[in-house]
């Protein structure tokens, strides 16, 4: 399986990413500057964390009009797998390809630390976790808080898109402690959490990692 890493002028975890999928998990990778155009070789695209330019309009509102995005979306449309982190998640609300925004952290402040996630659904890109389980993963962010209107939220519910939620304290106020959702087919997943940053036993923990295992794990199974 290849991946690419879109890298965004002011990207910061692009690295961190890489460095899972290529040399802890040893797939191919490529970094993928974000006015490329052709994303034809790619089987995995991850929209990192970290400031992409523009962010002082509104994080990814800029971002989502370069070159790449536009291959990012048909990639999308063809079935094959789109990860958001962080800025990545802002950038994909952005494009269209998940429902609802992401706005100021409740109380106005950037937040870093590790917080408990409980595991809502498994599908694609959580089949190495079960469902519920509760999970630990480091968040970075001041513009984290998902919020939709009420007939947007009451569809991601119904339609079983929510796949990660905050467990026991909300850290940002998102509505129905939502940390991670996906799209209806469930291969584009938006989280604001940091599973690369959890990739590494060394650094702390490792329950990040099992993301990455999992998708590998289905897609060698749907072979």
């Amino acid at each position: 399986m290849k991946f690419g890493v879109v890298v965004f002028p002011g990207s910061n975890c692009d690295r961190d990413v890489a460095y899972v999928t290529r040399d802890l998990l040893g797939q191919p990778t490529r970094m993928v500057w974000h006015q490329e155009t052709d994303i034809a070789d790619l089987d995995v695209v991850i929209i990192p964390g970290g400031f992409s330019y523009g962010d002082y309009l509104r994080c990814g509102a800029i971002a989502r009009f370069s070159p790449v995005m536009q291959q990012v979306v048909e990639h999308a449309q063809k079935g094959k797998f789109v990860l958001g982190i962080c800025n990545g998640f802002q950038v994909l609300t952005e494009a269209g390809l998940l429902p609802g925004v992401l706005t100021r952290n409740r109380d106005l402040h950037f937040i870093c630390d590790r917080v408990p996630l409980k595991v809502e659904r498994t599908n694609l890109w959580t089949q190495a976790y079960n469902s519920s389980e509760v999970i630990t993963l480091p968040i970075a962010h001041g513009e984290g808080r998902f919020y939709a209107d009420a007939a947007t939220l009451a569809e991601i519910e119904d339609n079983g898109q929510v796949v990660f939620r905050y467990e026991a304290e909300n850290p940002n106020g998102s509505l129905n402690n939502i940390a991670g959702i996906c799209d209806r087919r469930g291969n584009v997943l938006g989280m604001m959490p940091h599973p690369e940053r959890a990739s590494d036993a060394m650094l702390g923990g490792s329950d990040g990692l099992r993301l990455f295992q999992g998708l590998l794990e289905k897609v060698a199974a749907l072979a």
